[in-house]
């Protein structure tokens, strides 16, 4: 079983930036792959980033050119940094992991995008 602990999200004005990040409890050279997800009410989860361990990062669509992902080995961490922001991103944010097809998910941390 791997832990995730992401930081806390927050209230941001439209236009605003927020950095996330996300620890494991293992090293993160043991995973395939880390990233994030977002889920609204009544809606399903879906992709905004993931940053492989081989290969070049990915993006929701959406979150192109505003969101960045990136991965500190030294600090065993995967941050998300959002700028931009719009009230649309609001969601709650999941970090997740992959390691030979086992995922695991972090809490979960609400971003709020509101004037």
């Amino acid at each position: 079983q791997v832990h995730l602990v992401e930081s806390r999200g927050g209230l941001v004005q439209p236009g605003g930036s927020l950095r996330l990040s996300c620890t494991p409890s293992d090293s993160i050279f043991s995973f395939n792959a880390m990233g994030w997800y977002r889920q609204t009410p009544g809606k399903q989860r879906e992709f905004v980033a993931e940053n492989p361990y081989t290969g070049s990062n990915r993006y929701a669509d959406s979150v192109i050119g505003r969101f960045t992902i990136s991965r500190d080995n030294a600090q065993n961490t995967v941050y998300l940094q959002m700028n931009s922001l719009k009230a649309e991103d609001t969601a709650v944010y999941y970090c997740y992991v992959d390691r030979h097809g086992d995922t695991y998910w972090g809490q979960g941390t609400q971003v709020t995008v509101s004037s």
